[in-house]
């Protein structure tokens, strides 16, 4: 059989624990024998991270601006626990935290929906998307534990030299302080790429963050999002039938338990962390999310929306069976291929994206699925799967679906 050839590279950006295994056996069943596999290969598993200082991590974000494209592998943001264990310099920061904030995008989650995995939500009935800020706030912030007594201030330094400072907190005991920064360019980018998303998907738009008590800080995400919609999108979303519509993140929570979905939903980065995963384990498994971040100076970033399954590796080390579900790697795998494709001008890997991601959604609708679908599926007699094997059983209905055409 003839590999479909790609013209450009990947950005390949491997990660830790049970998804690094996970990774490498996608790779050789159901990528590299139909693929004639181009990547520039970066190692963000943690040791080397710890090893190259995080320089590696920076490197695959400067590659994914010159290639324009990168499928990123589930990784460790290491806790004290995390660097004893592997015996860390220090406590390095979230990897996805230093690459969003180089690429400046917006992530979007989506659920993937398949039959036989029905919502807990029983009003959902078409998926919901997270539409994740991707810079700045917790992710980026300075904390400080204050010892004892004493007194916190913002200060800002303007270029001329003078101050302007905020009572933070008069500590009269110890405690524990944080800084957050955002910067208008980047709300406002987060602002156009939902903006833009919600067009081309003609799907409405929510947006909703805390600006009653934050009165500065989330506000400011609240004018930007409604400054730029009067100005440059009113009249598009009027034109399309589809609404804008701006709550308080507690309402909006509320409501999304009542809605139907097919819409979209804007959060500030913490707040899209969180909810993303409420949602997709409402929608089914922390596995069946797709995660892509788009950056508007025309970078895109594919990857697991969920961590690196560490109970599972633990089992894996052990020579223990484990079931872990693969679908939401593998949807990170066709998601940069077909993007690939579809930059270059190969449509046959925008097909061969295509036939995997059925393929993979077909063998789940066969009853042939891992254990935490197996769990909560409404199918008669599910087949539980081992984490190699419902690979194998992906590849053998790509196969057979290539062969009947």
């Amino acid at each position: 059989m003839t590999k479909i050839a790609m013209k450009t590279p990947l950005v390949e950006m491997d990660g830790d624990e049970m998804t690094r295994i996970i990774w490498q056996i996608i790779k050789d069943e159901l990528i590299c024998p139909y693929v004639d596999l181009k990547t520039e290969y970066y190692d963000l598993g943690l040791e080397y991270r710890d090893k190259t200082d995080d320089q590696v991590t920076v490197d695959s974000a400067e590659a994914t601006k010159r290639l324009g494209v990168a499928v990123k592998c589930a990784t460790i943001t290491p806790n004290a626990q995390r660097v004893e264990e592997y015996h860390l310099k220090q406590m390095w920061k979230s990897p996805n935290g230093t690459i969003r904030a180089m690429l400046d995008g917006t992530v979007f989650r989506a659920p993937i929906v398949v039959k036989g995995i029905e919502p807990v939500v029983r009003c959902w009935k078409k998926p919901i998307t997270i539409a994740r800020h991707a810079y700045g706030d917790v992710y980026k912030n300075a904390e400080m534990r204050i010892p004892g007594p004493g007194k916190v201030e913002l200060v800002y330094t303007a270029a001329d030299g003078t101050e302007a400072r905020e009572l933070v907190h008069d500590f009269t005991g110890a405690g524990v302080v944080q800084g957050m920064h955002n910067l208008d360019d980047s709300i406002e980018s987060f602002a156009r790429s939902c903006f833009e998303y919600a067009i081309s998907t003609k799907q409405d738009l929510w947006f909703a963050t805390k600006d009653t008590i934050s009165k500065k800080y989330d506000h400011r995400f609240k004018d930007v999002f409604a400054d730029l919609y009067e100005a440059e999108y009113k009249q598009k979303f009027e034109e399309l039938g589809i609404e804008y519509f701006y709550t308080l993140i507690d309402d909006a929570v509320a409501r999304i338990m009542k809605a139907e979905g097919g819409f979209i939903w804007a959060c500030k980065n913490y707040d899209g962390d969180v909810m993303s995963d409420m949602l997709s384990s409402a929608f089914g498994s922390l596995a069946m999310m797709t995660s892509v971040l788009v950056s508007p100076h025309g970078y895109y970033e594919y990857e697991a929306a969920h961590g690196t399954v560490q109970r599972h590796y633990y089992k894996h080390l052990k020579g223990e069976p484990t079931s872990t579900n693969s679908v939401a790697t593998i949807f990170a795998w066709t998601g940069a291929l077909r993007k690939r494709g579809e930059l270059d001008g190969t449509p046959e890997l925008v097909d061969f994206a295509n036939r995997l991601e059925a393929a993979t959604i077909h063998t789940i609708e066969a009853g042939k699925m891992t254990g935490d679908l197996a769990r909560i599926t409404t199918l008669p007699d599910p087949t539980t799967l081992g984490t190699r094997e419902f690979i194998l059983a992906i590849r053998d209905t790509l196969d057979a679906e290539a062969a009947a055409k």
